[in-house]
């Protein structure tokens, strides 16, 4: 059987002759009401979006032609709607930690459904949401997502969610039943999560399709756990304001089940959020939230104390271009990678070609007070070579990485591949 490193190696010798993916900015109805932009649904929604590519390579749009047209007839006739996409990172860096080596790479391979049984007249849908994903290495030893801590003395994360499974190839990271009622005013998922899907979301937090380092994807002052079993429960209070709430298990592990965690450790992690936006349309896009977690004591891997933490984020979109944000979080225990954070930016939506371009600053400072304060910054811009394929070059330097003082600036330059289907 084909193993996912295996197939990823495949995959790559198309996006030689094809591309990554678009950024859409609008949101329509079948998105979940407060799912963020790298939810399952926000994502299926984003790909079915026609682009505008740099490359129109008409003999790949022919070829996949009755692929895609099977598809939507079997969301028409089922409302089952599906995907599949193969996402690549490659890093290097201007020095390294010790022997470490100076590059990184990594691939992941994901394939994600959202089936509608019912409610698709009311608006008050009933669906099974499941994604299956495999993320291995490609050609080093570090993954891209621990690139900076484990090979330059960066205290941070310097590629999102590209690491790399351990035990076996696939993890199970999206089995859940997703709700709405009161025609998308309240709405629940529960079953196997990602709660960074619904924690202090703006539209820049897609780590598939924007900023790589997780100083500006999901707070680094938040210890988000892995995917396991939990829920949460989003309600409009309003036009403009809006509640966010979940508990997920703090031992989640997409490789394994989690009912015995879940069920017999009892230790949770939990989120409450309030926001306001523009509208519901532009829910991603104009919002401003205050975030609060707890996270219990967790015992069953690596002993961790429990602790607390609140986080703040603000992004208006102007002229339906450009997306400036400011963002910011403390924490007090509970494993968080930073203690303290304040990141800004800017994002830049080219209309005429849907690509997308960001800048961002980030200042975090470690809880050991041994550690200096390091500042980090991020430039990408997303290429949309053909209708399923983009590329995104990016560029990241860190000052005084906290882990590295013989080091004042390092250098991390990389590349985004993603092929989606």
């Amino acid at each position: 059987m084909m193993d996912g490193k295996s197939l990823g190696i495949g995959i790559i010798l198309v996006l030689l002759f094809t591309g990554p993916i678009t950024l859409t900015w609008s949101q329509e109805d079948d998105v979940p009401a407060f799912g963020g932009p790298g939810s399952t649904g926000a994502q299926l929604n984003e790909d079915s979006q026609e682009s505008k590519p740099l490359l129109r390579l008409n003999f790949m749009d022919r070829a996949l032609a009755p692929w895609f047209s099977f598809k939507n007839k079997v969301n028409r006739s089922i409302g089952l709607s599906f995907g599949l996409d193969y996402s690549v990172v490659l890093m290097g860096a201007s020095d390294s930690y010790g022997a470490a080596q100076q590059g990184s790479a990594g691939g992941i391979f994901r394939f994600f459904t959202n089936w509608t049984f019912f409610g698709l007249d009311s608006g008050n849908t009933g669906s099974l949401v499941f994604k299956v994903e495999s993320r291995h290495r490609l050609g080093f030893d570090t993954p891209p997502q621990m690139f900076g801590l484990l090979n330059l003395g960066y205290h941070g994360i310097t590629a999102g969610p590209y690491g790399a499974y351990s035990d076996s190839t696939f993890g199970i990271t999206n089995l859940y039943w997703s709700q709405r009622t009161l025609k998308g005013r309240l709405n629940f998922v529960v079953g196997v999560v990602d709660a960074t899907d619904y924690i202090d979301i703006y539209a820049l937090i897609n780590p598939w399709t924007h900023f790589l380092n997780l100083a500006f994807l999901t707070s680094p002052t938040i210890p988000a756990p892995n995917q396991g079993l939990g829920f949460a429960v989003g309600a409009a209070a309003s036009e403009n304001i809006y509640i966010v709430a979940g508990l997920a298990d703090a031992n989640g592990n997409a490789q394994q089940a989690g009912f015995d965690t879940f069920f017999s450790n009892h230790e949770y992690f939990y989120h409450i959020e309030l926001g306001w936006i523009s509208s519901f349309e532009r829910r991603y896009l104009d919002n401003v939230h205050i975030t609060a977690w707890y996270a219990d004591e967790k015992t069953v891997v690596d002993p961790v104390e429990a602790g607390w933490g609140i986080s703040i984020s603000a992004a208006y979109f102007i002229d339906d271009k450009w997306l400036p944000f400011l963002r910011g979080g403390f924490s007090s225990g509970g494993g968080a990678l930073l203690e303290a954070s304040i990141s800004t930016g800017v994002g830049y939506h080219f209309s005429e070609s849907n690509d997308v371009a960001g800048i961002g600053f980030n200042l975090g400072s470690s809880s050991d007070s041994g550690k200096m304060d390091q500042f980090t910054s991020e430039l990408f811009y997303r290429i949309q070579l053909s209708e399923n394929l983009a590329i995104t070059p990016d560029i990241q330097v860190v000052i005084n990485p906290a882990n590295n003082p013989d080091q004042s600036v390092i250098g991390i330059f990389g590349v985004r591949g993603r092929l989606s289907l």
